[in-house]
């Protein structure tokens, strides 16, 4: 296809710049054909036809000089830097026309495939104004985009004619994973555990560091009272304790094959992805160091540990793009990774596939070396389609050998899990849609329990 069949093509796929006629004027040029066609019949002479037909078309141009000029036709576009995966999101065009020539207009903006949206945009605009036009836009899919073109068709009143206009527009979006959760906990985890169902226990009995002193309620412990508070306020005053800061949480984000699995909203990273951050937010919140560690095959993406809120940013600028590898998880290589990182004890929060996991003799063999200095835990999404094979009715022979299947395989993974267990290495399933507010439980747990 040569260069000038290609502009051509553009320009009728609502690309590249040019002058298109319209479908009312294909329409009147057919009727208007028609009637000549008839008047052949009671002898209409060719030459009046080809007049006609050149009359025809001279009129018909004349319609591009009642529309705006290209150069005074502009429009800006308004667009967040930065959005949230699954997230609905507004876009503004503002459509400025500088002619003294009103105009119907349609916009098609260049948006990436990944980008839901619903185009073209239709509207009309007179002379000498500006016009403002909003539409939703939603991704499912992270990363950094540009945005480069945006494309305009516009007519005037008469609409024989179309001028087309593709304008260069340089915007940047960046994509991050969905950070609702991760709000609710910043806001209160508290609340955001007990709307998961979940409740924060209180830490052991005077133990973590002192926080206030505070009315004695009923149900505190009586050994907590401050006496010396008490005889001066004449009110029975209790010491109020909370758990210590300053604790390490590493962070171990699994990318490979088998995290690639879909599950109802995303896949397994994504869900991984959005309850590290999570339990990130938690913990700095808290006072704790949070270093993150993603991997496949190798390591992918480490950042050291670091307290403060402000380390929050940086975690996320440096895992948001994170994809999914088509490559097996080296468990060994990691977790032999961490030991050269991490010196210091910390709680090891790996996100991963437990299934597989689980047959990784070769990482039980650095575990067992690392419990003895640091706290592990795996978290992974629950296999929805195994659990539900295990209770469907075995109303026929195939149901039934699929529910004893699904059976033989649950128990095999129960197996597996009660071994690594018995080594102090504790593992996890939840809900796709709980696994954020069960990482975060567990932490909690754990530093209320002062296991660090």
């Amino acid at each position: 296809m040569t260069k000038s069949s290609k502009s051509l093509l553009g320009r009728f796929l609502f690309q590249d710049k040019g002058i298109l006629p319209t479908g009312r004027l294909l329409i009147s040029y057919l009727l208007f054909s028609v009637i000549l066609l008839a008047g052949t019949f009671i002898g209409l002479s060719w030459t009046l036809i080809f007049v006609l037909n050149g009359l025809f078309i001279v009129v018909s141009l004349m319609d591009l000089t009642l529309s705006p000029s290209k150069k005074d036709v502009d429009i800006k576009r308004h667009i967040p830097d930065q959005m949230e995966r699954g997230l609905d999101y507004a876009v503004d065009l503002d459509i400025i026309n500088r002619s003294s020539r009103g105009m119907e207009y349609r916009i098609l903006d260049g948006t990436p495939q990944s980008f839901q949206t619903s185009f073209p945009l239709e509207g009309k605009l007179e002379q000498e104004s500006a016009g403002t036009l909003t539409y939703d836009v939603v991704t499912q899919v992270r990363g950094d985009y540009n945005l480069t073109k945006l494309y305009l068709r516009y007519r005037s009143s008469l609409g024989l004619w179309e001028k087309q206009k593709t304008m260069e527009l340089q915007d940047g979006v960046k994509v991050i994973p969905d950070l609702t959760e991760t709000k609710k906990v910043l806001e209160s985890a508290q609340q955001f555990l007990l709307y998961e169902g979940v409740k924060i226990r209180k830490q052991q009995s005077g133990a973590g560091e002192f926080s206030k002193i505070r009315n004695y309620v009923l149900g505190d412990d009586p050994r907590k009272i401050n006496w010396r508070q008490t005889a001066k306020l004449r009110e029975v005053m209790t010491n109020e304790y909370e758990p210590e800061h300053g604790k390490y949480i590493t962070i171990l984000i699994d990318c490979g094959r088998m995290m690639g699995a879909e599950l109802k909203k995303g896949n397994r990273l994504e869900k991984s992805l959005e309850a590290a951050l999570t339990v990130t937010a938690a913990a700095l919140q808290n006072g704790d160091y949070v270093s993150i560690l993603a991997f496949s095959k190798d390591v992918k993406v480490y950042i050291p540990p670091a307290k403060g809120m402000a380390h929050l940013q940086t975690i996320l600028h440096r895992i948001y793009h994170l994809e999914v590898d088509a490559a097996e998880s080296n468990y060994a290589a990691v977790l032999h990774y961490v030991q050269t990182v991490q010196k210091k004890r910390s709680l090891l929060l790996l996100f991963s596939d437990v299934h597989t996991f689980l047959h990784e003799d070769s990482a039980l063999f650095y575990l067992q070396r690392m419990r003895k200095q640091h706290l592990f835990l795996t978290i992974g999404v629950e296999d929805e389609t195994l659990v539900k094979r295990i209770k469907t009715e075995p109303v026929d022979s195939e149901q039934a050998m699929m529910k004893s299947m699904a059976q033989k395989q649950m128990l095999v993974k129960k197996r597996e899990k009660a071994k690594w267990e018995k080594q102090g290495l504790l593992m996890v399933e939840a809900r796709e849609e709980k696994l954020a507010a069960t990482a975060v439980s567990y932490y909690i747990d754990m530093m209320n329990r002062g296991l660090l």
